[in-house]
């Protein structure tokens, strides 16, 4: 698990006359155009300023989860710095996990991180319902492959049996959550993964091919560093941790249906596991 990173004392009321009468509030969008030269002579770098005043509006809570910073040349234009300070001061953002940016669209103040509880009874549309969250859920792959014998012991069939591999990403608020591999029997849920197409969670899907009931017999939670391909499908910088969550599945008989293989943003996400 990251350590959190502990913040500087700051308020937009801390920084120079000057810097902050003119900046205003970028969640009000109220700033005038300051002059570059206020950054100068305390030893403060501007890109640091610029940081500074960004977090302590996300964390004063008037930059909410969600919200769309200006863009870079609007701040640059509004700082009277150029837009490699911006960057900058937005990368140390990121680096503390306070927003993302999404290639195309801009740069994001992060969601607050949401608690996401496994227990016997987990359902991820569920778990976001009780935070106040919008579930989502689609198909990047679905194919049929072989079951080697580490997956065929953990879905109880014999190795070489046919399984199904889903790969989905799932979001909350239209923001990347978690993404990974579901491996269900063949062809018991042959019609999993159109279903899963269909409604965008497990238990419809489930319910779709027969099973109306489940519950989770095991679970193994661990934590690493994202690659760059997983970084960039959930949406986060290089490097940021991620969790890692394996599980198994069994129906109302007690037989094994879906093992799974996932992995978390740990900035957006903290595991709570439920006796």
């Amino acid at each position: 698990m990251t350590k959190p990173v502990p913040t500087r004392n700051f308020s937009p009321q801390a920084a120079t006359g000057d810097f902050a009468a003119a900046e205003g509030s970028l969640s009000r969008g109220d700033g005038n155009a300051v002059d570059g030269a206020v950054f100068r002579g305390d030893g403060i770098a501007a890109w640091r300023k610029i940081a500074d005043l960004v977090e302590a509006e996300i964390i004063g809570g008037m930059l909410a989860p969600g919200t769309q910073l200006p863009t870079e040349a609007a701040l640059a234009a509004r700082f009277g710095v150029n837009r490699h300070t911006v960057r900058r001061a937005l990368g140390e953002l990121a680096g503390k996990g306070l927003v993302r940016t999404a290639q195309g669209r801009g740069t994001f103040v992060e969601l607050s991180r949401l608690a996401y509880p496994i227990g016997e009874r987990t359902r991820f549309s569920q778990n976001m319902a009780q935070e106040g969250r919008e579930p989502g859920g689609i198909v990047l792959e679905a194919v049929e492959i072989e079951a080697d014998p580490r997956l065929a012991g953990l879905l109880a069939i014999t190795p070489g049996s046919p399984v199904l591999k889903l790969l989905t990403m799932r979001s909350a608020d239209g923001v990347p959550i978690a993404f990974g591999n579901s491996f269900l029997p063949l062809p018991r849920f042959a019609g999993f993964a159109d279903a899963y197409r269909r409604f965008g969670a497990v238990t419809p899907a489930l319910a779709a091919c027969g099973v109306d009931d489940y519950k989770r017999i095991s679970t193994r939670v661990g934590a690493r560093f994202a690659s760059p391909d997983e970084a960039a499908r959930l949406d986060i910088a290089a490097g940021r941790p991620v969790l890692t969550v394996e599980g198994v599945n069994i129906d109302a008989d007690g037989v094994p249906i879906q093992a799974i293989s996932s992995l978390f943003a740990a900035d957006r996400t903290e595991i709570v596991v439920q006796s």
